[in-house]
């Protein structure tokens, strides 16, 4: 008689992370006739490809030996130095030793979900919230409690009852340009999540992706930058909207005890951040000027949002409402609860009309609402986001 050989098992974590409803439909947006607003991703037109080019040759004709070799876990120093010299000047003095390179700054998210959170702990996010932060948390274990947001993000009194209510070990927002929703924070919010932060003991992780892509109005400062929120908030930065996602580069700056375990995490994880992109990076921030490729490619943007809200009212049913982000990549619209939408059920009607975007649901911790929608403005050209939004139309009429 054979013996039954029981299957292997997974972890319990990720039977109970799962995958998204709506990845099989937008596996197939990769097809070139579908016009794309479903995904995160820049500009690819707009990437400085001989600045980068340039900054890996340099790097990789002068010291190879060096690019090539295994590096320190903390990062590369000269990259930390123009990082820090570049977070000082726009209002948080930095140094060196207060960062932490990363695989991008999801992988920063994963290493602080590591240092901070047991099973059972509280994590408050933003409502809507970003994707993969909901699933770094869910890996993690931590109890996700979404925290009531307006228009333009998060109510500090709401905030404050939650902490009281919850002991929560730490909140993340985007405070800036947020995924999904594209609002930006006001400072006064920003100084009274400060001040809940001081009051409730939690830490705060400020995740700044899209920050530099302002192309209106005026900069809101940091979290970081309120005396309450210093010792408590670690600042999230990327180059991947601003120079290339490819490069995979991502830093945290954090106070030295959580920075420490973090580096140990990031041991345990890769060891460290490919060194020759940070080398590359550190180059090209030498050589080239990147604040005015950022605001040249944050100028093309302004010009693709202007032309998404141009074409959203034919696109949209009467009734509809939608953000109007002064910089970052998304904009949030809600379609009328009256008219009985899904668009999760949606989705696959839009994508035989050759467009997609994301369903809001997926968003959402609890009571997901069926009738929003994400769309990013900015990997078309205006002409494409304008018939992007008419076959969107056809689809939602359909």
């Amino acid at each position: 008689m054979t013996a039954t050989v029981p299957p292997a098992r997974l972890a319990a974590r990720v039977s109970a992370i799962g995958g998204s409803p709506i990845r099989d439909i937008l596996a197939v947006t990769a097809r070139p006739e579908i016009i794309n607003f479903a995904g995160g991703l820049p500009a690819p037109e707009l990437f400085d490809t001989e600045g980068i080019a340039a900054a890996f040759g340099h790097v990789l004709a002068n010291d190879p030996g060096r690019a090539l070799q295994y590096s320190t876990t903390e990062g590369e120093p000269a990259l930390r130095e123009a990082l820090a010299a570049r977070t000082t000047v726009r209002g948080l003095p930095t140094t060196a030793d207060d960062l932490l390179i990363t695989t991008g700054s999801q992988q920063a998210l994963s290493l602080l979900a590591t240092a901070l959170l047991e099973p059972g702990d509280t994590v408050l996010v933003e409502n809507p919230c970003y994707l993969a932060a909901l699933q770094t948390f869910g890996f993690a274990g931590a109890r996700i409690v979404a925290v009531p947001c307006d228009d333009t993000g998060i109510d500090p009194e709401a905030l404050d009852a939650l902490v009281a209510e919850h002991r929560p070990k730490l909140l993340y927002t985007v405070p800036t340009f947020q995924n999904p929703t594209g609002r930006t924070l006001p400072a006064g919010r920003r100084a009274a999540v400060a001040e809940v932060a001081a009051r409730g003991g939690l830490w705060i992780v400020e995740d700044d992706p899209y920050g530099e892509l302002r192309f209106e109005g005026d900069r809101v400062p940091w979290i970081a930058t309120h005396e309450g929120a210093r010792d408590r908030t670690v600042l999230l930065g990327s180059f991947s909207k601003v120079m290339a996602p490819g490069l995979r580069l991502g830093w945290l700056r954090a106070p030295a005890a959580l920075r420490r375990a973090c580096t140990v995490a990031k041991q345990a994880a890769d060891l460290h951040t490919p060194t020759v992109n940070q080398l590359a990076a550190a180059r090209y921030l030498a050589d080239r000027d990147l604040d005015a490729h950022v605001a040249k490619v944050a100028a093309a943007y302004g010009t693709r949002r202007d032309a998404m809200l141009k074409g959203l009212p034919a696109a949209l049913p009467e009734g509809s409402t939608w953000s109007r982000p002064e910089g970052g990549m998304f904009l949030w619209a809600s379609l009328p609860r009256t008219g009985g939408y899904d668009l999760t059920a949606l989705l696959g009607k839009a994508v035989a009309c050759d467009v997609a975007y994301v369903p809001g649901a997926p968003f959402h911790v609890a009571d997901p609402d069926p009738t929003t929608l994400r769309l990013c403005f900015v990997t078309q050209t205006p002409e494409e986001i304008a018939e992007g939004l008419e076959r969107l139309g056809r689809a939602l009429k359909s």
